[in-house]
């Protein structure tokens, strides 16, 4: 598996593990009816935005991350992230080194900490990965998310210092 930055031409490959997962409402606080426009738009900001996709041997799209600062001025020294794994792929890895990738550009960009704003509690798997990474819960927003399947259930503000 290899690191890259994506091209909008890759597009064509991420929207429908996109689409999917959005539409899900289980892990993303987007608009589960997101149109297509609108998501690109989010998933491909301008820098210091960073799109990254973790791609196969044969140049196949496993994964994808979108960072960039948190907030501007005084706290334009935090970063953010978001995360999304084609279905498909999910337990090989890709997240992992994703998010690894993400926080070591993070660093290598000079930011000086990483805050993931919105990780569903529910969404265990991921809570254990970023976990694993070396961030930490610092705040849980009680029945900050409405779950398809349990109900309003909270959103971790995790965090980590690079």
């Amino acid at each position: 598996m290899r690191i890259r930055e994506a091209r909008l031409d890759d597009w064509s490959a991420i929207w429908p593990f996109m689409r999917d997962i959005a539409a899900a409402g289980e892990t993303f606080s987007w608009d589960r009816d997101i149109s297509e426009e609108r998501a690109r738009e989010r998933w491909f900001p301008e820098l210091p935005g960073r799109t990254v996709v973790a791609v196969d041997d044969d140049g196949a799209v496993l994964g994808t991350a979108v960072s960039g600062p948190n907030h501007e001025g005084p706290a334009g020294h935090v970063a953010t992230a978001s995360f999304m794994v084609d279905a498909a792929r999910a337990g090989r890895g890709v997240g992992r080194a994703l998010g690894r990738h993400v926080l070591d550009q993070a660093r290598a960009d000079g930011f000086r900490a990483m805050q993931f704003n919105a990780v569903v509690e529910t969404n265990t798997r991921a809570v254990a990965l970023w976990r694993s990474l070396g961030m930490e819960i610092v705040a849980t927003l009680p029945q900050a998310f409405h779950h398809p399947a349990h109900g309003y259930v909270g959103l971790h503000v995790m965090y980590q210092l690079l």
